[in-house]
């Protein structure tokens, strides 16, 4: 049997510096985004939207790193490992991110690309438009990993963002062995279509060593190539222990072997989209660690997803070190 866990979460993925500023249609018009996509781009075109967006908020950001903060304005105790520079941004990624009181041991990459960075353009109605530039992320390889680290969490969270890389990709399934092998449960984000579009083959091999897989209706149906959300709930549920899957204002629906538990969405003001799937999986985490029940655990979420959507950034504004306990 497993020890106590030092860590309830420990987050594995990109390691970015979210920039967040408002910005109109015509503003995205102009610079060739299309509205509610994620696009990667190359350092240049950083720097040039870098110079030419509205001023922004910046903070530590990253799918998987969102969810340690929240996990961690929770109560959970949370961890992160992903890979920035040596340079200012890498910097203020590590301040950001202790402060929001995760721990974060991974050695700054002392030579090559700089840190990543995430450009979004909030417009007016909530929606996002994110424009990536992965720099130092790339990196991250089987060698970043922390052995110790990964046995002493309760929960590994792999973020799908970070899986293009191969080096990643080995490391993803090194982590997943290492935390079976020390009796603690792993999780996977599929994060967005286009990275299951990309991986969708890798991904489902991966899925054999994945106990919580977390994903929207548009990442599962991509994943099983169908068109009918119960279709692919199905195959999901056979896949692994439980499918966590997110429907927008539809709710969410936790598949556990033949269970399906509904879950309402939780009321919110939407003024930013930014990060609500990370803040889903953080609550759900954060409950199931705490020994509570799947329904519980999905309003978790749900609260948790509310709360960031309701303001401008992926971090909760609000205190929710009371939600573990009077939910």
């Amino acid at each position: 049997m497993a020890t106590a866990p030092r860590f309830d979460l420990l987050g594995i993925g990109n390691a970015i510096v979210d920039v967040v500023a408002p910005a109109d249609d015509g503003f995205l018009s102009r610079h060739d985004m299309h509205k509610g996509s994620m696009a990667l781009i190359d350092r240049d075109r950083a720097e040039y939207l870098s110079g030419v967006m509205p001023a922004g908020r910046e903070s530590s950001g990253g799918s998987a790193a969102n969810s340690c903060a929240v996990a961690a304005a929770m109560g959970a105790r949370a961890a992160f490992l992903g890979k920035v520079a040596d340079d200012p941004l890498g910097a203020a990624f590590r301040d950001d991110i202790g402060d929001a009181g995760v721990h974060f041991p991974t050695p700054p990459l002392q030579a090559g690309a700089p840190t990543a960075r995430c450009l979004i353009l909030v417009t007016p109605e909530g929606q996002r438009t994110m424009n990536t530039y992965l720099g130092a992320c790339v990196s991250f390889g089987v060698d970043d990993l922390d052995p110790a680290l990964i046995a002493d969490s309760a929960v590994t969270y792999l973020e799908g963002y970070l899986f293009d890389p191969p080096a990643a990709q080995a490391a993803f399934h090194r982590a997943a062995a290492i935390a079976r092998r020390a009796g603690r449960q792993v999780a996977l984000s599929l994060s967005d279509p286009f990275c299951v579009d990309r991986h969708r083959t890798a991904f489902r091999e991966l899925l054999r060593g994945i106990d919580i897989l977390f994903a929207n209706e548009a990442e599962v149906c991509s994943l099983y190539e169908v068109n009918a959300f119960e279709d692919a709930a199905e195959a999901a549920a056979g896949a692994v222990k439980l499918a966590v899957l997110t429907r927008s204002e539809a709710g969410s629906v936790i598949c556990h072997g033949h269970q399906r538990i509904q879950v309402a969405a939780a009321p919110a003001r939407v003024v930013d989209t930014t990060g609500a799937g990370d803040a889903y999986a953080a609550g759900f985490i954060a409950g199931l660690t705490a020994g509570r029940d799947l329904p519980t655990c999905g309003r978790l979420g749900s609260i948790a997803a509310a709360e960031v959507i309701s303001h401008y950034g992926a971090r909760p504004q609000s205190d929710l070190r009371d939600l573990l306990h009077t939910t």
